[in-house]
């Protein structure tokens, strides 16, 4: 462990493309680093790629596979989603704010829910991504 807490790196999920863990604990907190629908092998979930390049996205898949991806970091941690203090959510275009509230919906609710922010970005690490979240949860 460093001074500043413990790294937690998945080796069957996508690795960082820098020098930074999925997570690290530190003072009783795990901080999730921003995470996206990308898979091991590079590709995205919810993007499907056009015979001429181009790309269509789907938020709702996408949205699901970032909180799945989210949910395996924390179970590495030890903790779930129901550990989740605080998601800081990140969208390419506020028109999917909608149908990512829907998904987000289904994992969570009001009462035992995160606080969550959510803002609009002109563009994430990979064109294919429009949505990335980080999160704060409870180390068990």
């Amino acid at each position: 462990m460093s001074v500043n807490g413990q790294a937690v790196i998945l080796n069957d999920r996508a690795q960082a493309l820098a020098a930074y863990p999925h997570a690290r604990i530190a003072g009783g907190l795990i901080f999730v680093s921003g995470v996206s629908s990308r898979n091991p092998d590079n590709s995205y979930e919810g993007v499907t790629i056009l015979p001429d390049g181009q790309f269509q996205t789907d938020i709702r898949a996408q949205t699901r596979a970032v909180l799945n991806n989210i949910d395996a970091i924390l179970r590495k941690a030890g903790a779930s989603l129901k550990h989740v203090v605080d998601l800081t959510v990140f969208l390419v275009d506020m028109k999917d704010y909608a149908a990512f509230n829907e998904v987000y919906n289904t994992f969570f609710d009001a009462e035992t829910g995160p606080s969550r922010t959510t803002v609009a970005v002109a563009q994430l690490p990979a064109k294919p991504i429009v949505i990335e979240i980080k999160a704060t949860a409870l180390a068990p």
